[in-house]
């Protein structure tokens, strides 16, 4: 097996805690309403803390997928949320489990910098492609970037 990581940072103009509400505390419903290819997250097993297993349900290029996510760990003083994707058809091919651990801290003039960093468990010892990193990069951003824009575009949401 092979174990490979990858850092990417995203920069906004919201503030950690407006951003950390959106992304982790009300992920669940929010990005269904936000996100036009997210279809249903469900808790699978547990109360949504460390432990919990959730079923995100997508659709990409035509098709209807799903990640199993294990939450690891869930830290709303210091902006951590850390999960595992460990199983699904919307998994990479040749990779056994996806680590991400994300931290919110402060920018400038109020705003956030998302720090992600992600590990590729593989099933061999080959790196993933540089496709599949950019697939999954882009991904990443652009779930930030539909956040960040649903956010900014209604100033009430606390």
């Amino acid at each position: 097996m092979g174990v490979f990581t990858y850092q990417n940072d995203n920069a906004s103009s919201v503030s950690r805690p407006r951003l950390y509400k959106a992304l982790v505390v009300d992920f669940d419903n929010l990005i269904p309403k936000i996100v036009e290819a997210a279809q249903t997250i469900e808790i699978l097993e547990g109360n949504g803390g460390p432990g919990t297993l959730k079923k995100l349900t997508y659709v990409e290029d035509g098709a209807t997928k799903y990640v199993i996510q294990k939450v690891v760990a869930l830290d709303g003083a210091n902006y951590v949320y850390n999960y595992s994707a460990i199983e699904g058809t919307g998994m990479p091919e040749g990779v056994e489990k996806m680590t991400f651990d994300m931290k919110l801290e402060e920018g400038p003039n109020g705003g956030s910098v998302g720090k992600v960093s992600v590990t590729y468990f593989t099933k061999t010892d080959a790196p993933p492609s540089e496709e599949e990193l950019a697939a999954g990069k882009a991904k990443g951003e652009g779930l930030f970037k539909a956040v960040e824009a649903y956010l900014l575009a209604h100033p009430e949401y606390n």
